[in-house]
């Protein structure tokens, strides 16, 4: 099969695109024939070599934690999907690094799957998966309710956009911190409270939160305008021993914990049309395809996702 491997740990110019083998199924996997997967920020910390102590894999690496494909086969356990079935998933990761979704097949475990809605293409599917289930799982971990306020650091990136109208759904007021050109498009999205991020600092204007989602990196700055007894969570930072030890607030590190339950209730807000897909760009599978999308993505300025069409 096609698929973008790395061979060392590097800058974007380390993909190419090759013949590998397919994934060889395990009893309660699928295979997925890929149409198009996304870039996530995970993609690239991981190609530069900063997940080793995490992940040790083997070179060469499929990289790549979003699927969107059709089923064409399925272990011997399945009970629950079958071959054709339009699917969505954010797979477990490999412990060797081989079966990642920058291909044209990825094993996929069957509790980690969801049914692609209809009234969306394998393209916006492809970007739901860890962005949308980070955001889902971090407003959980923060107990958010309907009335509270919350903060989401980052609204226009992957993520923070999934979390905006994810917190709305839940009844929260939402503020979160964007430049001036995202300014109308995060409102468009839900936001309450909108803050230039190069005008003014959030302390400037935000105090007794309920919670904080950081995906940005604005930890201290995060935690300060929190009431007592809030909740904060970071998804890009380092917490400090003392920030960990705070007795007065609730503060810490979210890890996404891939299922396929939690993938369903995006698909079902997808379908009912309360929740909505944005795109940025979409980039061929091939090899200056897939340097170009990761270059993007590590611009830091994508309005949306970053596909990789694979099919």
């Amino acid at each position: 099969m096609k698929a973008a491997i790395i061979k060392e740990y590097g800058d974007a110019t380390q993909f190419e695109v090759t013949e590998i083998d397919k994934p060889v199924l395990k009893k309660d996997e699928v295979l997925v024939k890929n149409v198009a997967s996304s870039i996530n920020p995970i993609d690239y910390k991981a190609r530069q070599g900063l997940l080793q102590s995490m992940f040790h894999w083997q070179f060469p690496v499929v990289l790549g934690w979003d699927v969107a494909g059709e089923i064409v086969a399925v272990g011997d356990k399945v009970t629950e999907f079958k071959i054709g079935d339009k699917v969505f998933a954010r797979p477990d990761i490999d412990p060797i690094g081989r079966n990642g979704s920058y291909a044209e097949y990825t094993a996929v475990k069957d509790d980690k799957l969801a049914l692609k809605p209809e009234n969306i293409s394998f393209e916006e599917a492809a970007a739901v998966p860890l962005a949308g289930l980070t955001a889902l799982q971090m407003l959980r971990q923060l107990n958010l309710e309907a009335g509270q306020k919350i903060l989401i650091q980052g609204g226009a990136g992957g993520v923070g956009i999934f979390a905006i109208q994810l917190a709305k759904i839940f009844g929260a007021f939402v503020a979160t911190t964007a430049s001036e050109n995202n300014t109308e498009f995060v409102k468009s999205l839900g936001a309450d409270l909108v803050i230039d991020y190069h005008k003014n600092s959030i302390t400037e204007v935000l105090s007794d939160y309920d919670a904080v989602l950081d995906t940005v990196n604005d930890i201290a700055n995060g935690i300060s305008i929190l009431k007592t007894g809030g909740s904060f969570v970071t998804i890009s930072g380092t917490l400090t021993e003392d920030q960990k030890e705070r007795s007065d607030k609730h503060i810490m590190t979210g890890w996404l914990q891939p299922n396929g339950e939690d993938l369903n209730f995006l698909g079902t807000q997808i379908k009912n049309n309360n929740l909505k897909v944005v795109i940025d760009s979409i980039y061929p599978l091939t090899t200056q395809g897939i340097q170009s999308a990761q270059k993007r993505s590590e611009t830091h300025h994508a309005r949306g996702k970053v596909i990789v069409k694979i099919k």
